[in-house]
């Protein structure tokens, strides 16, 4: 345990979705790796590393690949373990989603924004909700999960338009991953954070622990407006595990 309690919560969510047995260490800047075919950390048959609060977890699909993962853990800290970069010098990298960044909310830290107070729940069913998907285009709404939310959309509207919405996923161990949409030409007036803060109070009033997952930068920004907390970040990656293991032992330079 860290003696963090938002970290041990978010903590034993990854623990949970690794499937396999395996802990975060005790000791800073430790990475413990586990072959686990099943593993949620990352796409099947991908390479999953979560780090958080200082150290870190990885699963494999294989023993091969435990090797080699275990290998580079020796060889960078936890922190560089989820910079592609660093992790392309000591691994046969094929591909990579992320690094995203890893936050997370109590209600002690939860900076509500003014703005959330005019976000309405959506029916089920809103037009106007699918429309802001279909005009974010299929990446941008992708990247959102707003489609895969388990919670009502709270939304803003302009002229019955939906131009922002946000809502929740539960995840294992009492977890709502936050989804937040914005429409184009809309984004940079503070929509996303009042969306998103109507979406938060209302996973905190149902007992649950907001995550937020961001890539981009400017997802990050609105997380920590919200008063969300930076525990660490989640790579994956898919490995050429036919190279042989003593590939990973080779110097870098």
């Amino acid at each position: 345990m860290t003696g963090d309690l938002l970290c041990d919560r978010a903590r034993e969510l990854w623990v949970e979705l690794a499937v396999e047995p395996v802990q975060f260490s005790s000791s800073a800047g430790a990475v413990n790796v586990v072959a686990s075919p099943g593993s949620r950390l990352c796409p099947p048959l991908w390479t999953g590393i979560v780090v958080l609060g200082g150290a870190g977890i990885g699963t494999v699909p294989s023993m091969e690949a435990a090797q080699l993962l275990a290998d580079a853990a020796s060889k960078l800290s936890c922190e560089e373990l989820v910079q592609e970069d660093r992790l392309r010098e000591v691994l046969p990298v094929l591909d990579v989603l992320g690094p995203a960044s890893l936050l997370y909310l109590d209600r002690a830290g939860f900076l509500p924004m003014p703005e959330g107070a005019a976000a309405e729940e959506a029916a089920c069913g809103d037009g106007q909700l699918a429309a802001l998907l279909v005009r974010s285009g299929e990446g941008d709404a992708g990247e959102s999960g707003l489609e895969d939310i388990t919670s009502p959309a709270f939304v803003l509207r302009e002229s019955n338009d939906v131009v922002a919405a946000a809502g929740c996923q539960v995840w294992p161990r009492s977890v709502a991953h936050l989804s937040v949409l914005v429409a184009p030409g809309h984004r940079g007036r503070g929509l996303a954070r009042g969306v998103a803060s109507a979406a938060v109070a209302h996973a905190l009033d149902a007992g649950l622990l907001p995550q937020w997952r961001a890539r981009p930068h400017p997802s990050k920004r609105v997380a920590l407006a919200l008063g969300f907390r930076d525990l660490g970040s989640q790579l994956s990656v898919r490995l050429d595990d036919a190279v042989s293991p003593a590939w990973a032992h080779e110097t870098v330079a």
